[in-house]
């Protein structure tokens, strides 16, 4: 995506755009389940990423601005494609409206 880098803070995996993440990826040591966490402001996208089983607001105070923790090892899990869409909604809300035109415009 239009101006993505690839960050490691907190030990944890994260994709970001203008230095605000857009997506946490998790740790690849083994001490957390496989997941990831988006921020979906679409009340349709963020309800249906909820009904994921295991799915909850993420922590830290992150679920009140609209942040998802979604689980990827559990039966039930969303598949590529969905997951996909909501990291490019999660990109949308945080990118600049130049770079999501840049997007819309590949």
């Amino acid at each position: 995506m239009p101006g993505a880098t690839e960050d490691f803070p907190w030990g944890e995996t994260v994709a970001k755009v203008n230095k605000k993440v857009f997506v946490f990826l998790g740790v690849d040591d083994g001490s957390y389940p496989m997941g990831l966490t988006v921020k979906l402001r679409d009340e349709e996208a963020h309800a249906h990423a909820l009904t994921t089983p295991g799915a909850e607001p993420a922590g830290y105070g992150l679920g009140k601005a609209g942040w998802v923790q979604i689980p990827l090892d559990v039966t039930g899990a969303p598949g590529a494609e969905l997951l996909c869409d909501w990291v490019e909604e999660s990109y949308r809300t945080v990118a600049t409206k130049k770079l999501v035109a840049e997007l819309d415009a590949r």
